[in-house]
């Protein structure tokens, strides 16, 4: 498609509110501005409701209508810094769509870069890290995609790789994203928009109704110690967060009339937006003097859905809550592969680290977890020989809570451990238990060799199924099943009991289902259970107890 006409234009607009609103909720769980109340989803959702409301109310079919209608709507549903920003970003984009005869990728480019204007425009002090990150880097890369593609599909497709990439990178930007281990909520609403634009263009249907990613909510102790400016919620500055829209302004009222209320504003406070036009203008302020604002107004216009929050009351009651639902001990397990992940979570591990084989987590990973759980007192399953190490001199970092490491080697020893515990005895007593009772379970893990070489008597070819006891090679073949049987063969004695098996992302149920009637029939004494593990690089885990 070279040309965006009218009726997909309209397509695409619906589009991208769809797709923000079907994933709403991962958007809310990633906020951590300007309180963490977990609300950036949910203002950008109403936001492009807004907009869309006008714009499904016009008559007729003209482009201008469409865009104007957009816009419009968009900046009075406009609620909190990001939906405030992002009808800025709308603002622009029609700006420039309404004033060209064509929609191609060259009107598209001119647009984002309108846009990043406009949004940087509207605040008062630009914070990188942000939003207003994201849409920067799409508009600066925009002239150059519209340079070598004429497919509108094609420029979005790209533009939306360019903001995923300086999304990733806003961690880097603010330390509270960092600490709290997610990326800017802002900006990831805004590609969820463009990437509703794009499925709106290759008319691939979204369902509102439906989420469309997984998430784990971050926890708020990310946010309660963070430090400086308007964000220091312990020595707060303003205390008032004031919004509101100045409608049927008087005639007098120019342009620059609302540029000396952004000032005013700026003398009396902080994190000021002052947008609009001469017959309509909205105001967010964080401000001790939210009269002085109202009063400032009421000089250019009429008020209409004020709206006056305190800021440090939701602090308190945040810290309120959090100190209501701290736990004396809590549970940290590293783990890689769904369903090994989903069996820690239902025996009640509070965080999960991505990690294992190849990908083992850093001192910081472990430590931003730590800081992440409610409790007293943490303790961590490495699960992992290599992990060990890192787990133990991350607990060092930990200056407000216990931290205390299970040396766990494997996921089916971390699995026993966490059986183990008990959510109403304290540290010490639950690390002695949980230690004890790993120790007996015996592990075999069954991969593929990936270089050919001559260890522990074995002559093994890159590609031969092996078996192993911990780093000792104590099996091969040429079929998994195989390796299996035979390590189990060896690691079994009298004392043994439980077989289990939990098989990789690379086997069928029906192939590991064979296996436990082989294994039954050959250790009919035994309980054989298996579990669907998702581990990448292991064909099977076996626990033997």
């Amino acid at each position: 498609m070279k040309y965006i006409d009218n009726s997909k234009l309209i397509e695409m607009f619906q589009g991208g509110y769809k797709n923000l609103k079907a994933n709403k909720a991962y958007v809310d769980s990633l906020n951590v501005f300007p309180v963490p109340d977990g609300d950036t989803g949910s203002n950008m959702t109403l936001t492009m409701a807004s907009a869309i409301k006008e714009v499904e109310a016009i008559q007729g079919n003209e482009k201008s209508d469409i865009l104007t209608a957009y816009a419009r709507g968009a900046l009075r549903g406009a609620r909190g810094n990001s939906g405030v920003i992002l009808s800025q970003i709308v603002k622009g984009l029609a700006t420039v769509l309404n004033n060209e005869d064509y929609i191609n990728t060259k009107t598209l480019a001119q647009a984002f870069l309108n846009a990043r204007d406009v949004a940087y425009g509207a605040v008062t002090k630009p914070k990188e890290g942000t939003v207003l990150t994201v849409i920067r880097y799409m508009a600066e890369q925009a002239p150059a995609i519209a340079a070598k593609t004429s497919s509108v599909e094609n420029f979005f497709d790209q533009i939306i790789k360019k903001g995923e990439e300086i999304l990733q990178k806003t961690p880097d930007m603010l330390p509270v994203l960092k600490k709290a281990g997610v990326v800017d909520a802002g900006g990831r609403g805004l590609i969820y928009v463009m990437e509703g634009y794009l499925k709106a263009l290759k008319g691939i249907e979204i369902k509102d109704d439906e989420p469309q990613q997984n998430f784990e909510v971050p926890s708020l102790d990310a946010f309660g110690d963070s430090k400086g400016e308007e964000h220091d919620y312990d020595n707060i500055k303003f205390a008032y967060c004031t919004e509101f829209f100045i409608t049927n302004l008087k005639k007098h009222v120019t342009e620059e009339d609302i540029e000396k209320l952004r000032e005013k504003l700026m003398a009396i406070g902080d994190c000021v937006i002052a947008i609009g036009d001469v017959t309509f203008v909205k105001v967010h302020v964080h401000t001790n003097q939210p009269n002085k604002a109202l009063y400032y107004a009421l000089q250019m216009g009429e008020l209409d859905k004020v709206k006056i929050e305190n800021m440090l009351e939701q602090n308190r009651k945040l810290k309120a809550a959090r100190a209501a639902s701290k736990k004396p001990v809590g549970m940290i397990s590293v783990c890689c592969g769904e369903g090994i992940s989903s069996i820690f979570k239902d025996l009640k591990v509070d965080e999960l680290i991505e990690g294992g084989q190849t990908m083992n987590p850093s001192i910081e990973d472990i430590a931003t977890a730590i800081s992440h759980v409610n409790a007293d007192a943490v303790i961590v399953l490495p699960n992992n020989g290599n992990v060990i190490m890192a787990a133990e001199n991350a607990a060092q970092l930990i200056e407000d809570k216990k931290v205390y490491v299970v040396p766990t080697k494997e996921a089916p020893q971390g699995i026993r451990a966490a059986f183990a515990f008990d959510p109403n005895a304290d540290a010490e007593t639950n690390v002695a238990a949980m230690s004890e009772a790993f120790e007996d379970v015996k592990c075999g893990q069954v991969t593929t060799a990936v270089r050919t070489t001559n260890m522990d008597g074995f002559d093994i070819k890159e590609g031969d199924i092996i078996g192993l006891d911990g780093k000792k090679i104590i099996a091969k073949g040429s079929k998994p099943e195989d390796v299996v049987m035979d390590i189990v063969d060896k690691l079994v004695d009298s004392f043994s009991e439980v077989i289990t098996l939990y098989y990789g992302e690379n086997v069928s149920q029906e192939a590991c289902n064979a296996l436990v009637e082989r294994l039954q029939e050959k250790f009919e004494d035994f309980d054989v259970i298996a579990y669907n593990g998702g581990q990448p690089h292991y064909h099977y885990l076996i626990s033997i107890e």
